[in-house]
C-alpha cells in the first residue's frame, strides 16, 4: 500500500510540474537581457517627429523596441534606460508599415562606455532628425530632484527661442533655449507641485503649459517641447510634456 501512495503522489507531483511548464508565458524579447553594463552605454529614445506612428529602432540591425513609438513616446517606457555595447554603433529609426511615407533615418552614434545618452527624435516624418546629446545622471546628495528642457518644436518657418516660467518659484527656471536646444540639469524641489509655462523669451506671452508636475526626491526629468508651432490643438498640437530619465 505504502508503494502505491508512493507511486500516485510521483506522479502527481510530475503531473503539476508539467502543468505549471505549460501554463508559463514566453516573452518574446527584442534584445538579449544583458545585466552586466560594464562595456554597455545606457540609453533612452525620445520621439518629437511631427506624424510618427509605428516607430521602431535598431542598433546593429538588431530591434531594441516592442511597441511602437508615437509623438510624444519614449523608450523604455519604464526602466529608464536599454543597454547597449560601447564604442560606434549603427543606428536606425523607422516606420515598419510597408506603404509609409516616412523616411527611415540611419546614423552612426560613438558611446562611451558607462554613459547615458539620449537620442530625440524631431521634425517631421519626410525629413526626421535625431539630436544625441549625453543624459548625465547625478543623484543628489540632498532631498532635490532634476530637471532639463529640451525645445524640439516644429515650424517651416523661424520661431524665436523660449523660456520656462515656474510657477511656483515666480522665476524663469530656462531661458532663451532656441530650437533643436537642450539644456544642462538643474536641482528642483521635489514633492511639490508645479505648473510650468513655454513663453517666449523675454515676453510673457504663453505657447504651452504642463500642469501638476511633482518631481520625486533623486529623480532626474526632462522637459520637451514638441509638437508643431503652429497648432494649438489636436494630436500634433505644441505641447510641454515631461519623461524621467532616472
Amino acid at each position: 500500500m505504502k508503494l502505491i501512495n508512493k507511486t500516485i503522489l510521483g506522479v502527481a507531483s510530475l503531473a503539476a510540474t508539467f502543468m505549471f511548464s505549460s501554463c508559463t508565458k514566453s516573452f518574446d524579447e527584442k534584445v538579449e537581457q544583458n545585466r552586466d553594463f560594464s562595456n554597455s552605454s545606457l540609453l533612452q529614445v525620445y520621439m518629437a517627429t511631427v506624424n510618427a506612428d509605428r516607430n521602431y529602432v535598431y542598433v546593429d540591425s538588431k530591434p531594441v523596441n516592442g511597441a511602437k513609438l508615437i509623438l510624444g513616446s519614449v523608450f523604455p517606457s519604464t526602466g529608464f534606460a536599454f543597454a547597449a555595447p560601447g564604442g560606434y554603433r549603427a543606428f536606425m529609426i523607422r516606420d515598419t508599415l510597408t506603404a509609409t511615407t516616412q523616411t527611415p533615418l540611419s546614423f552612426a552614434q560613438n558611446m562611451d562606455v558607462g554613459k547615458n545618452y539620449t537620442i530625440f527624435m524631431y521634425d517631421t516624418i519626410n525629413a526626421a532628425k535625431q539630436k544625441t546629446v549625453e543624459t548625465k545622471i547625478v543623484v543628489p546628495g540632498d532631498t532635490t530632484a532634476r530637471l532639463r528642457f529640451a525645445n524640439f518644436i516644429f515650424s517651416k518657418n523661424a520661431v524665436p527661442a523660449v523660456d520656462i516660467f515656474s510657477k511656483r518659484r515666480n522665476v524663469n527656471v530656462f531661458t532663451n533655449v532656441a530650437v533643436t536646444g537642450v539644456t544642462d540639469f538643474i536641482p528642483v524641489p521635489s514633492a511639490f507641485t508645479d505648473t510650468f509655462y513655454v513663453r517666449e523669451t523675454g515676453t510673457t506671452n504663453q505657447l504651452a503649459v504642463l500642469n501638476g508636475l511633482t518631481p520625486t526626491e533623486k529623480r532626474s526629468y526632462t522637459l520637451v517641447f514638441r509638437g508643431r508651432y503652429e497648432t494649438t490643438s489636436g494630436t500634433i498640437a505644441r505641447t510641454l510634456s515631461s519623461f524621467i530619465n532616472r
